[in-house]
């Protein structure tokens, strides 16, 4: 499980330190970029880091968190209140991990 971002304490406007980043782009992605960040008042450059970090930020959050329907919910809790009795292929595995355990004892 990942551990959620925090932001740095050195990370503050003008305060913190910079590393540099270099990436290549079409001429018609830098053209939308461009576009992108005049209409928000930015430069290229910070308007694709607030995005990069954006979509960072995304992406862990969707590695984090499960999203289900009710019916999903419903189901999941139903398992966890009354799971189903294990089947072959699961108490082959727990015994083998017993003898495992055991051996290295």
């Amino acid at each position: 499980m990942t551990k959620p971002l925090k932001k740095h304490p050195d990370d503050r406007a003008g305060d913190a330190k910079t590393t540099r980043f270099e990436m290549r782009m079409t001429p018609y992605v830098r053209k939308v970029v461009q576009h992108a960040a005049e209409i928000q008042g930015r430069s290229m450059s910070d308007f694709i880091v607030a995005a990069a970090e954006e979509a960072a930020r995304k992406a862990i959050e969707d590695a984090r968190v499960i999203e289900l329907t009710v019916d999903e919910q419903l189901r999941f809790a139903a398992a966890l209140l009354d799971p189903p009795e294990p089947g072959p292929g699961l108490r082959r595995a727990a015994e083998s991990h017993r003898r495992l355990i055991r051996s290295s004892e």
